[in-house]
């Protein structure tokens, strides 16, 4: 299983960890599917750090209406180049806010405290591009 994340500068294709975190995973996919992440802008964008996006409200504060607790056991729980990751508030509380790291530079503290759910594996060029506001047009998922 994929994902296309089809965003104003071009598109990201990314690879789940479905072995690692499948709940995460099953729940990036629902909300897809369901077209929750259809609009929302980037709202967080940090060079050579992270791009952030999945708040409803466009600011860093909003979700989904409940939370998911963090799966941090996997084999692939570091924060490289191109992983997705949700963000939370503390641990067990993320719930639709993801990030897209930009390198390994200064992301190792992230290991292990956020869950790596997946990895952009095309359009990586796409992730030193996006703007904070930029637009993704809609994540489609492909079985």
């Amino acid at each position: 299983m994929i994902a296309e994340i089809h965003t104003e500068k071009g598109l990201m294709k990314v690879e789940f960890f479905e072995k690692d975190a499948p709940n995460t995973v099953k729940n990036f996919v629902e909300l897809a599917q369901q077209g929750f992440y259809n609009g929302l802008i980037f709202h967080r964008v940090i060079p050579n750090f992270v791009i952030q996006a999945g708040c409803p409200n466009g600011i860093g504060n909003g979700g989904p209406g409940y939370t998911i607790d963090c799966e941090l056991e996997g084999d692939n729980q570091f924060h490289d180049r191109g992983v997705l990751s949700m963000a939370h508030a503390g641990r067990n509380t993320g719930g639709s806010q993801f990030f897209i790291c930009h390198s390994r530079d200064n992301t190792a503290h992230l290991d292990r405290n956020h869950t790596c759910f997946g990895r952009v594996f095309k359009g990586e060029d796409v992730i030193d591009v996006i703007e904070q506001g930029d637009k993704i047009e809609k994540i489609e998922v492909i079985v």
